[in-house]
């Protein structure tokens, strides 16, 4: 049996029919017009003077057989009355039968249809910002509120903001149906700072691999670098993987080193500095020690020295924000290259998570390491592991 078929023009004689349309409406008139094809009939749908239409089109088109014809026919498709004949639901046209539904428009909001219809990939927390940047329109007029009210008969037009490429590579060290673990380049981003960011973050990156916080801008992301630290990140890949390594980060269990050159000797060749750390009030970015901050904890151990630099081994016990960096720079040795607590006078900062012990989901307790970078090589070659990167 060879299949109905219908045409464009098709599909407008009949809204003429139904009075929808005149003799000089065109084609292009029929916005977002979708035709699915049978055997026995046709079901047309489309845009027209902003009102959601559908057609079913063919021989055995009647009142009876619509859930057949159209079994996901929407409950808010309602039959409009025949143009020639109110007796009948049915009308007669070239030889077949036509039916003409008008779809009763249902508001949503805007980031909600953005996410469902649009781009479900795209988590309706960024589907927010975007809107908030201006880069949606509704009917030609930018819409900077998430909650403006639309419906599909709307013009809706996104221009999302170009992504730069990634500059590194996301070095893999290990993966498995749990976690995966990851030696962030020094310049990468963890993750956005809360607005949209054009630049490539490790949670970008690896959005696809993890359903854990997937409507985030965050997705995977259970602890973070400062995006000029280097090294060892682990991911979660699952919700219930997430909970098992935030216990650990919680409780203190996992155990992180990291490696730093500092512009500067300290006085004593192994210490714990225990030095409660605030926000700094005159730059709210920044942080200081304080005494009335929260605590924080770190020791190290010289590894290497000259007359007016060092190689230190820092192992935090606690988790606050810039906090290897305060405590370096509290003790007048700050970080090489530490733009914001010393002085931007090296290629990048000098401080790399060189290694992380952690128990994984499987109970396995295993001690990831990232090599060292091979700026670390310049100021202190013979004092640093020789698997250069």
């Amino acid at each position: 049996m060879r299949r109905v078929k219908i045409s464009p023009r098709t599909v407008l004689k009949i809204a003429r029919l139904y009075q929808l349309a005149d003799d000089n409406t065109p084609v292009k008139a029929l916005r977002r017009l979708k035709i699915q094809t049978d055997e026995s009939h046709v079901l047309a749908e489309f845009i027209l003077n902003k009102q959601h239409f559908a057609v079913l089109y063919g021989s055995t088109v009647d009142e009876e057989s619509i859930d057949e014809l159209w079994p996901d026919k929407p409950a808010n498709a309602e039959i409009l009355p025949n143009p020639l004949d109110p007796n009948f639901t049915e009308t007669p046209f070239q030889g077949k039968f036509v039916m003409m539904f008008r779809i009763v428009p249902t508001k949503q909001r805007l980031d909600i249809h953005l996410s469902a219809i649009f781009d479900p990939s795209i988590s309706r927390s960024l589907w927010q910002k975007y809107i908030k940047a201006g880069h949606v329109s509704v009917n030609q007029r930018v819409v900077t509120t998430p909650k403006f009210e639309v419906d599909e008969t709307d013009e809706i037009a996104v221009k999302l903001p170009e992504q730069e490429q990634a500059s590194a590579e996301l070095p893999i060290l290990y993966e498995d149906d749990d976690v995966m673990v990851v030696n962030k380049p020094s310049g990468l981003l963890t993750h956005a700072k809360g607005g949209l960011s054009t630049e490539p973050t490790v949670a970008e990156i690896i959005r696809a691999k993890t359903s854990f916080a997937s409507d985030t801008d965050r997705p995977g992301i259970i602890h973070r670098l400062d995006r000029d630290t280097s090294g060892v990140l682990i991911i979660a890949k699952t919700a219930d993987a997430a909970t098992h390594l935030q216990r650990q980060f919680a409780q203190r269990t996992a155990k992180k080193t990291y490696l730093a050159v500092t512009d500067g000797v300290p006085k004593l060749a192994a210490a714990k500095i225990d030095l409660p750390i605030g926000r700094s009030p005159s730059a709210p970015s920044t942080f200081r020690v304080d005494p009335n901050g929260k605590p924080a904890q770190t020791t190290y151990r010289v590894l290497a020295a000259t007359d007016n630099q060092a190689l230190i081994e820092l192992k935090p016990t606690t988790g606050r924000t810039h906090q290897l960096r305060v405590h370096m720079a509290h003790l007048a040795i700050p970080i090489l290259g530490d733009r914001v607590y010393g002085k931007p006078d090296a290629s990048r900062l000098m401080l790399h998570a060189h290694q992380l012990e952690i128990t994984l989901p499987s109970g396995e307790r295993k001690t990831f390491k990232a090599a060292v970078p091979k700026e670390f090589f310049i100021y202190f070659p013979e004092a640093l592991p020789k698997e250069k990167p």
